[in-house]
């Protein structure tokens, strides 16, 4: 890959898939396979992403990992990109993941901001740059940054996301930064550089915004649920057709309503619920010190899966 004319490496919908668990909490193969099927097989849809939020990266050990993206190769390989999440607090661990990752056959590694970062690394943004380039001097394959909100402490500002994007394998941005001024800077930052790195929309809540403004694609853990349906309003806000934008996005309403409610840490375990009142998940096991919906919220998910026209009613 060259600095200034190779193309982009991911585009389209991406979708971060949710980890199913048997009662157990060991990771349940079957549904698993399962579940990447009908991903990969969702119209539109262009990626997966394994090891990441939606698959409840932290709880999994480094064989787990190693694992869940050698399942995801087996089942799915060959019919789209598969990026595994690099998550760890240190750059020695990081480069640890991403080799695993490489001798796996991962199409590329989702680099996550150490925790460490929330302790003022904004300010001295040479942490940021060479957390990237020792993993990029590790490990020959595209790497996706992962942008947080500027409040989580973890985001990077434009001006280092600029920086980071000059790395010759950095091939796309995941942008949460969850502010659609900051999306927008961070997309202008980024195009600045003239480097062909695609931007990544993980703006969830306003996903047909950033698509407007002129994001590349997505990466989402709700595509677990409605990737199929992201992939359509991404076609359409890049068509120009915003009436039939409009109705997708009005569709998706309910369902981002009632999954990114208070306390935002619920959100995978109510899209893990959501896939067993569509019967396409067995259980909504989730990993301590997650804890199950309660019946009254499973309620409320369903209403939205009916509001959606995902559920009849």
């Amino acid at each position: 890959m060259t600095t200034t004319d190779a193309p982009l490496k991911f585009t389209g919908v991406l979708a971060a898939n949710l980890l199913p668990f048997t009662a157990g909490l060991s990771i349940d193969e079957g549904a698993y396979r399962a579940h990447l099927r009908w991903l990969v097989d969702a119209p539109g849809v262009t990626g997966v992403v394994v090891n990441g939020h939606a698959a409840e990266v932290a709880s999994l050990s480094r064989e787990e990992r190693q694992r869940a993206l050698a399942i995801a190769l087996d089942e799915v390989a060959g019919a789209c990109p598969v990026v595994s999440g690099v998550y760890a607090d240190g750059t020695q661990e990081a480069v640890a993941l991403a080799r695993d990752a490489r001798a796996t056959g991962a199409t590329g590694i989702l680099v996550f901001p150490p925790t460490l970062f929330m302790w003022g690394a904004h300010l001295k943004p040479e942490m940021a740059l060479r957390h990237f380039a020792e993993i990029a001097s590790a490990v020959d394959l595209p790497i996706v940054i992962f942008e947080y909100p500027t409040a989580s402490g973890i985001g990077y500002t434009p001006e280092t996301l600029a920086r980071l994007a000059e790395i010759p394998t950095v091939a796309a941005v995941k942008d949460w930064s969850n502010d659609i001024v900051a999306f927008e800077q961070n997309l202008r930052a980024v195009r600045a550089t003239g480097r062909p790195v695609a931007v990544l929309s993980s703006f969830t809540m306003s996903l047909m915004a950033s698509f407007l403004l002129g994001a590349d694609g997505a990466i989402s853990g709700m595509g677990s649920v409605v990737a199929d349906l992201q992939a359509e309003l991404f076609a359409a806000c890049q068509k120009g057709d915003l009436e039939r934008a409009r109705v997708i996005n009005d569709r998706l309403h309910p369902l981002l309503r009632v999954f990114y409610a208070p306390p935002f840490v619920d959100m995978h375990n109510r899209m893990k619920e959501a896939l067993v009142l569509l019967g396409r998940m067995p259980h909504a096991h989730v990993r301590p010190p997650l804890t199950p919906v309660t019946a009254a919220e499973r309620a409320e998910i369903r209403r939205a899966l009916v509001l959606s026209r995902l559920l009849p009613a």
